[in-house]
């Protein structure tokens, strides 16, 4: 039988109506109520919403149609808005403003920033709370991710080798320098591309889907802009990542990887002012 969940949004019946508001839930007991300023009177006993579920300032379980920026076991870039003796608050888009614990702070927040925090629910107080502790909340059991497979990615940090990224919510990534021509800010959510799943469970990324369905399709295309242009193109495996994406799309990396293609192919000559359509 299903349950409310706490700190997620739920689909819920209308089971009748009071002075408070609406009584919602999935049987007469186990409701929440969702108060009069969220009630609209196109909602009728019988009928089902979906809702957000959390709890007030009063520690009360309470619905409400507002739409938080996250829920629970999720990962969200939230700017801190205020910090008191238990804590700092952040802005999640709800009237009541979510808590990072001191004890959850991997280093000391301020007030007008944003971080990267994980939402779940305390074990002692049942209150919903957010971390900045972020490892001990990533699977680390071995992904079940394909190549080519899309997924959601927020940036965590930038390093020497790329971005570090988390996945649909659950595992750590990589998008490598080679796979993006622009500054990625933390906290950017994105669609990416699974590109590797090594041995040892690591994981790469793409911006593009696939990097042979890239090659392909850019190989395809640059042909076409040969023969458009008399057999010539002014870009190489020289020319900088920027001009290349403004042209086509893609990373300087997908670029040389396919201007190889068609060179061992013999359908082009790379040469110092671009590339030549072999007759």
């Amino acid at each position: 039988m299903a349950n409310i969940q706490l700190g997620k949004f739920n689909r819920l019946q209308v089971l009748r109506s009071n002075e408070y508001g609406l009584d919602l839930g999935f049987n007469e007991h186990d409701t929440v109520l969702l108060p009069n300023r969220y009630v609209e009177k196109s909602m009728l006993e019988g009928d089902w919403i979906e809702v957000f579920v959390y709890l007030d300032s009063e520690d009360r379980l309470t619905a409400t149609t507002e739409n938080p920026y996250t829920q629970v076991g999720e990962f969200a870039f939230l700017k801190c808005l205020e910090i008191n003796r238990i804590g700092a608050f952040m802005d999640w888009g709800l009237p009541k403003d979510l808590l990072v614990p001191f004890g959850q702070q991997f280093k000391e927040l301020q007030v007008g920033r944003n971080y990267l925090v994980y939402l779940y629910i305390d074990n002692a107080s049942q209150r919903i709370v957010a971390t900045t502790k972020l490892d001990r909340h990533l699977d680390k059991e071995p992904a079940s991710f394909s190549k080519g497979q899309e997924v959601r990615a927020i940036v965590r940090r930038k390093t020497d080798l790329g971005y570090l990224c988390i996945i649909n919510n659950s595992h750590s990534a990589m998008i490598f320098k080679d796979q993006t021509v622009k500054h990625l800010k933390i906290g950017t959510e994105l669609n990416a591309y699974i590109r590797q799943v090594r041995n040892d469970g690591k994981i790469s990324l793409s911006l593009h889907k696939g990097a042979i369905q890239a090659k392909n399709s850019l190989a395809e295309m640059l042909l076409e802009e040969l023969k458009s242009n008399r057999g010539f193109l002014p870009l190489n495996d020289k020319s900088k990542p920027e001009d290349i994406y403004q042209k086509f799309q893609v990373s300087k990396a997908v670029f040389k990887r396919t201007l190889g293609q068609l060179y061992r192919e013999r359908t082009i000559e790379i040469r110092s002012d671009g590339i030549y359509l072999v007759d």
